[in-house]
């Protein structure tokens, strides 16, 4: 999946070049392209779809806008923070500084245990529920409470006339936090609550290490997005949260790692209860499938780590060929 926006605590906003060619959700297709020219392009449409010209026409268009859409990013982004924090008037001021009030009793005790000098990684898998998809961890994370109000606050920003930026091109009915002023928030719910437990289940994959996230929302209901294809994160570590319980269907199921073959056979559904979170690799194949009913609202933070992207970008499976952004970037650091 495509990124839009990050928090990086040194300032400092790179992107990889594969960014504009690379991992570019199609909706015709229902899948992510590369795209490197027309061309090479249409030829191998043609070959892999046997699409008629009108139908490569179009994907064409779609294809070209998003990488217009992408180009753009940085000075939209930052001028949407700017009248944003100029204008906007939260519905609950309180929500965006971090309370410990906000936390399930449960999620604190861990976060606790995880700071402990006591703490081990078969501490805490004994102290987490581990899913029906391997690897997949869920905890509590907030109270009823909190999201109900957090919701509140996303319908009021939603129903507001500010500009809004959009989580992506698969999900495009969401919220960017940073943009409307919860980026401390996320910065301290990542390094305080959420690295020390990373840091235990993840440390192959830079759980002790992560130094920016992307934080936002998706929302599915019928007339807009109602699930989510198949796909992997731009990210080390994800948390997912599930903020409200009033819909049908639409459980979460994970395949493979990315790397490893995925077939109908290793895909396992995932209950999802409100205020837990679902917490697993970026790499971790996963979708969400359709609601049959009512709305359902999710809060999304991918964790990234400079020290292993810096490596291997983990969209092109290349060293990172970077470029300097203004307003986002995608967690790399230029050391």
């Amino acid at each position: 999946m495509e990124d839009d926006g990050r928090s990086n605590a040194t300032g400092d906003e790179f992107i990889c070049k594969c960014f504009y060619s690379n991992n570019i959700f199609v909706h015709y297709l229902k899948r992510h392209v590369q795209y490197l020219n027309d061309e090479e392009f249409s030829n191998q449409m043609s070959k892999e779809r046997s699409l008629k010209d009108e139908e490569i026409e179009s994907v064409l268009t779609e294809i070209h806008d998003e990488v217009k859409r992408r180009k753009s990013l940085g000075f939209q982004s930052v001028e949407r923070r700017k009248l944003i924090k100029a204008q906007y008037k939260p519905l609950h001021p309180h929500l965006y500084n971090i309370q410990e009030s906000f936390f399930r009793r449960e999620f604190v005790d861990l976060v606790d245990y995880c700071k402990s000098e006591s703490a081990t990684k078969s501490g805490i898998l004994s102290r987490v529920e581990q899913t029906s998809a391997p690897r997949v961890f869920s905890l509590p994370v907030f109270t009823r409470e909190f999201c109900k109000q957090l919701i509140e606050e996303l319908s009021h920003f939603e129903k507001s006339d500010f500009p809004k930026g959009r989580p992506n091109t698969m999900n495009r009915y969401g919220v960017l936090l940073d943009e409307i002023g919860f980026k401390d928030f996320i910065d301290i719910l990542r390094v305080e609550y959420l690295q020390p437990i990373t840091t235990l289940l993840y440390a192959d994959i830079g759980g002790a290490s992560v130094d920016s996230h992307r934080a936002f929302t998706v929302k599915y209901k019928h007339g807009e997005d109602t699930e989510l294809n198949f796909h992997f994160d731009n990210a080390e570590i994800t948390l997912n949260v599930s903020l409200n319980d009033d819909f049908d269907d639409g459980c979460l199921y994970f395949g493979n790692m990315r790397s490893e073959p995925t077939y109908a056979s290793d895909c396992n559904e995932c209950k999802h209860s409100l205020g837990y979170g679902l917490l697993h690799r970026g790499q971790h194949m996963h979708g969400a499938l359709p609601i049959t009913d009512g709305e359902r609202c999710n809060l999304i933070i991918w964790m990234r780590s400079s020290e292993i992207r810096n490596q291997l970008c983990p969209m092109c499976d290349r060293i990172p060929d970077l470029q300097t952004t203004s307003g986002f970037g995608d967690g790399f650091t230029k050391t």
